[in-house]
């Protein structure tokens, strides 16, 4: 059907509630709304389903939530009675009409007969993930958008090993839920009924307890200066709860949040894009900081799995870290760490993710630590941590990517923003300690490994004329691509979506070895490389550049000359 036909059939479909259908009627008379809203159904992405809040088949909402929930009680009431009495663990964020998404999915899983454990009020992401394995559930579901405007809110699924669901379970899944058709095939139970039934089992303090003791042992040190002045912004999101009590019971006296940002806001009205990789974001950070002068700046997003922080240099000026230095800082910290306690693993390992950077493969390769490259997202991250379980090869010890998501444990198997909170303060007093900051021993980073640089460029291209937009830029690329950077020249070429890895001086082509995903990847001769992708949430395509030189200066030339070229040839294709 035409996107004009499904309108009509929700403005006159009787299950559709009075309120919604004044939405639709409201919007009668605007065709580009109308197709925005119907042109398509959301589709699962790099993190699932995420879209802005309405109504419609390209919104996120209660009947959207109830058709994709139906077709995952379906695909897990025919893995059987077992998988069905594991149950479903759920979490929400701050965001809007997270608390009743999060309910409208839990009455339709006790309505197929499935166990929920349902969060009592927001938590951070990670939790969610914890709480899966801890309780033994099948799958888990997290009510966020993440990072995005506050129009935006998500519907995250992950499987039983607490990792994002990958295509062994998605693909089949997709399947089940296309076969809802129709609201009539959706069955519910009301909340209520469900709890008195014990059918929803409501989660509080005690998971709380067990998460944040867990998060806890991931600390590495106590030889720290614990009165280090900390400013922390969860940007309206989950993060204040949890991370203001592990900073208290790890003695971090001198912890300040900011207050107009510590509560939860779904308008996120003192950010607007609560996302922490933007330095506009911690505006009201660097306020408090120059008043307290503190040492360093925290900042999650609402729901508390990625982490930003800004750092102090001697002038009082404070420097935003961006992912791949923040990983590539932790990945010494902890690394070097262990190696002084004589606990560094023989055959440990670190995973990342392809448009990640090489600096903390540089320092890994130093501790005779393997370093591991997987597709972008934190379930394919974390699909390592079960690799290694299985075939008991390797050890895992740290997983990171660019988009400042961080992990340093296996009983979380996604990126958690309380647990890098806790190491990014520990590793910055341990320093302090020392007499140095971060800054400083980025520094000697790069005097020791060589100056990395990298810029991350994101295109927006919205709506239908802008995914044919961004399809023709990656086709056109792929096709036709620059073959030399100044006097660099290309000497690798990496296409995810064949699989193949073309060594142009060999004239060679060999395997990814990785499951396929539309990404191009291009190197030179002198070790500067980029990538290109289009996002899995948002309409977007993006371009990460990375280069290494013997000096600042030569690093960051690298980038421009490379940031000209590419972008002219992408244009040309659009």
């Amino acid at each position: 059907m035409k996107y004009q036909e499904i309108y009509e059939n929700w403005l006159n479909d009787p299950l559709i509630e009075e309120a919604d259908r004044k939405e639709l009627r409201s919007i009668k008379n605007n065709p580009k709304e109308i197709e925005d809203r119907f042109y398509q159904d959301l589709k699962f992405g790099t993190a699932g389903l995420r879209g802005i809040i309405g109504v419609g088949t390209n919104r996120i909402n209660k009947y959207n939530i109830m058709k994709v929930t139906q077709g995952l009680a379906d695909f897990i009431n025919s893995h059987g009675k077992e998988a069905a009495e594991k149950g479903v663990a759920i979490a929400y964020d701050s965001r809007h009409f997270s608390p009743e998404f999060s309910e409208t999915a839990a009455s339709v899983l006790a309505g197929n007969g499935i166990k929920v454990y349902l969060f009592e009020s927001l938590r951070p992401t990670p939790e969610l993930s914890f709480a899966i394995r801890h309780y033994g559930a099948i799958s888990g579901i997290v009510v966020t958008a993440s990072h995005n405007p506050k129009e935006y809110n998500g519907y995250k699924v992950y499987w039983e090993d607490g990792a994002q669901i990958t295509d062994e379970v998605s693909i089949p899944l997709t399947e089940q839920i296309q076969k809802i058709t129709s609201l009539k095939k959706i069955k519910k139970m009301p909340l209520s009924g469900a709890i008195f039934k014990g059918l929803v089992q409501m989660l509080g303090k005690e998971t709380d307890d067990i998460y944040l003791d867990m998060v806890k042992s991931v600390s590495l040190r106590t030889d720290i200066d614990s009165n280090i002045c900390i400013v922390y912004t969860p940007l309206n999101g989950t993060g204040k709860t949890p991370i203001r009590r592990i900073m208290k019971e790890l003695n971090y006296y001198n912890f300040h949040i900011v207050s107009e940002q510590a509560d939860p806001d779904g308008d996120f009205t003192t950010v607007g894009y609560p996302n922490p990789e933007d330095p506009k974001a911690f505006a009201y950070a660097i306020e408090l900081g120059k008043k307290i002068k503190a040492d360093i700046l925290i900042a999650t997003d609402p729901d508390c799995d990625r982490l930003a922080a800004m750092v102090k240099d001697k002038s009082g000026k404070y420097h935003t870290l961006n992912g791949n230095q923040t990983g590539a800082l932790l990945i010494n910290y902890i690394l070097s760490t262990l190696e002084f306690q004589r606990r560094l693993p023989g055959n440990g390992a670190i995973v990342k993710s392809i448009v990640t950077g090489d600096m903390g493969k540089a320092i890994a390769d130093k501790f005779k630590i393997k370093t591991f490259e997987v597709l972008t997202g934190f379930k394919y991250i974390c699909g390592k941590i079960r690799e290694f379980e299985e075939k008991k090869k390797y050890t895992y010890l740290f997983g990171y990517e660019e988009s400042i998501g961080y992990n340093a444990a296996d009983f979380v198997r996604d990126k958690d923003g309380v647990m890098a909170a806790m190491l990014i303060a520990e590793m910055a007093a341990y320093y302090k300690r020392k007499g140095m900051t971060l800054l400083e021993v980025l520094e000697d980073l790069y005097q020791e490994y060589g100056y990395y640089r990298e810029k991350l460029i994101s295109m927006e291209k919205s709506g239908i004329k802008g995914q044919q937009i961004i399809a023709n830029m990656m086709t056109g690329y792929r096709k036709k691509y620059p073959g030399q950077l100044g006097k660099a020249k290309l000497v690798r070429f990496e296409d995810y979506e064949q699989g193949t890895i073309l060594d142009i001086k060999k004239k060679k082509t060999s395997k990814t070895g990785i499951p396929k995903s539309n990404v191009l990847r291009f190197f030179f001769d002198e070790g500067s490389w980029y990538a290109l992708r289009p996002s899995g949430t948002e309409p977007k395509i993006k371009l990460y550049m990375y280069s290494i030189a013997d000096t600042a200066e030569g690093a960051d030339k690298i980038i421009e000359e490379m940031e000209n070229l590419i972008l002219k040839k992408l244009n040309s294709f659009a």
